[in-house]
């Protein structure tokens, strides 16, 4: 036992409900358990409890032990003060509360609610819960996994609105920022946000018509232009930074922070940072589109672009591979950004304009999207629970990350519903 573990119990009267008595002998019937209270405070607040013939309305304690009552140092604490029930497992030490009811859940409780707990702790496996979610209602799972995606976006743009603010709200800045640490995935993602605020989308807007030109701006950003080179492509790229750094007066990031070790050679950030100068080269109006556009069919297009000519036999400069093959963003790639800044900047933007419909729209977006595949998905599916569209991966992303991993099975729908299930 554990108090968190009780506060669950008493939380989803997971209990024996009739049959209780205080300490003192004294009949007690519980009308409504309370709210549970993340502040600091009593664990239960605005609860109703009947004592005998009295009702009271009140706050709501719970410890493992009475004298947890005397070592957290409630005596001495005002907001302890005025409680209408110090609920424990053991009651060890008798009226540490002064006049306050007491009530022991020890003799109390299921049985099986502590080995199911004790199963789901104590599981070997990656996943708790293993097989077992299979027991629970499908019904049940899918409205668990909508609301796994609203945490998951919840934590995301609580990011996304400081970018925004710092940005003055500019919608445009907010998307070639967070486009840019899409494209860097996850591996160079942050060098990847701190090359674009390091370059100001005005600058490279003004200079689209030159690829060239866009490709020195987003090389020389990211300090991969401060070597000699043998190749023309290059040298060329270098003379153009050189002229457009000293008349925007920019400052690079440090060259050491991309990673190129453990990564396919699709995926070195030289080849990442020639395909998104490409999508800000043909890119006009790319926000309004973005936002004006929720089929998958006319986003993807969108989204579409080959890194420059020198790429189809490069990887990195002065580097050439044998074999000519273009450096496209593949569609897994596109359905990558759709899944973490397409959809989400969509979704975002309706919440701000207070348009219901719209955020809808974003959420659709998603289910559209094939499934993401990566281990976590993987390890799901390998225990029977198979992910149909990027919603559903993205929240079991949400619910492993957050909650399996960390074994959080008592603030868990799936754990709830395991636990409480009787043999």
């Amino acid at each position: 036992m554990n108090e968190a573990l009780l506060q669950f119990i008493w939380q989803y009267n997971l209990y024996q409900l009739t049959g209780l008595h205080t300490a003192d002998g004294e009949p007690l019937t519980v009308i409504h358990g309370g709210r549970l209270n993340k502040d600091a405070g009593p664990d239960f607040l605005e609860a109703k409890i009947k004592v005998g013939n009295t009702i009271l309305v009140g706050n709501i304690e719970l410890h493992i032990k009475s004298s947890d009552w005397l070592r957290h140092g409630h005596q001495h604490d005002k907001a302890y003060q005025n409680l209408i029930l110090h609920v424990v497992y053991e009651n060890d030490v008798p009226n540490v509360a002064g006049n306050t009811p007491v009530l022991s859940l020890h003799d109390h409780i299921p049985a099986h609610i502590f080995d199911h707990y004790v199963n789901l702790m104590q599981a070997p496996q990656k996943l708790p819960c293993a097989r077992q979610h299979e027991t629970v209602r499908q019904i049940t799972k899918e409205g668990w996994l909508s609301r796994l995606l609203a945490e998951r976006w919840e934590q995301k743009l609580g990011d996304w609105n400081v970018l925004l603010e710092n940005s003055a709200e500019d919608w445009r800045n907010l998307l070639y920022w967070r486009m840019a640490a899409n494209f860097g995935f996850k591996t160079n993602a942050t060098p990847f946000l701190m090359l674009a605020q390091s370059l100001p989308l005005n600058i490279p807007a003004k200079h689209r018509e030159s690829l060239l030109q866009v490709e020195a701006l987003f090389f020389g950003q990211a300090g991969m232009l401060e070597d000699d080179f043998k190749d023309d492509y290059p040298r060329e790229l270098q003379k153009e930074y050189d002229y457009l750094r000293k008349k925007y007066k920019l400052k690079p990031v440090t060259a050491h922070l991309w990673k190129f070790l453990r990564m396919r050679p699709a995926n070195f950030p030289t080849i990442r940072i020639a395909q998104f100068a490409a999508l800000v080269h043909k890119s006009v109006h790319l926000f309004s589109q973005v936002i004006e556009t929720h089929s998958i069919k006319e986003i993807e297009p969108l989204l579409e672009v080959t890194a420059s000519e020198y790429w189809n036999t490069h990887f990195q400069f002065d580097v050439a591979q044998k074999q000519a093959t273009p450096k496209s963003l593949g569609k897994s790639s596109v359905q990558n950004v759709v899944i973490n800044t397409i959809a989400p900047i969509q979704f975002l933007y309706a919440a701000r304009q207070d348009t219901h419909a719209l955020q809808e729209k974003a959420l659709q977006l998603l289910e559209a999207v094939p499934a993401e595949k990566n281990n976590i998905t993987a390890l799901w599916e390998d225990n029977g629970w198979k992910a149909i569209n990027a919603a559903q991966s993205q929240a079991l992303l949400q619910l492993y990350n957050n909650y399996c991993s960390a074994k959080r099975c008592l603030d868990c729908t799936i754990g709830l519903n395991i636990i409480r299930a009787k043999e």
